[in-house]
């Protein structure tokens, strides 16, 4: 399943890019980017787990970014 998610409050380019780093390392994350410009996260992980693995995500962003916002 791919989904997108707006990011409110990403401060750079470079977080950006340190937050795909790491929200790929995820276990279930199949792919993940994020876009700075239009401040967007885009999410591949299978059906059956993404709800988790969209948790884990969450809360990943929460620790590396807290004023980044993931709206869903």
């Amino acid at each position: 399943m791919r989904k997108s998610f707006k990011l409110d409050e990403i401060d750079c380019a470079n977080c950006a890019l340190k937050l795909e780093d790491a929200i790929r390392k995820i276990d279930g994350v199949d792919d993940a980017r994020v876009n700075f410009m239009t401040q967007k996260l885009t999410l591949v992980a299978a059906d059956d787990c993404f709800d988790s693995v969209l948790d884990d995500v969450l809360a990943l962003v929460a620790k590396m970014e807290p004023d980044c916002e993931v709206v869903r």
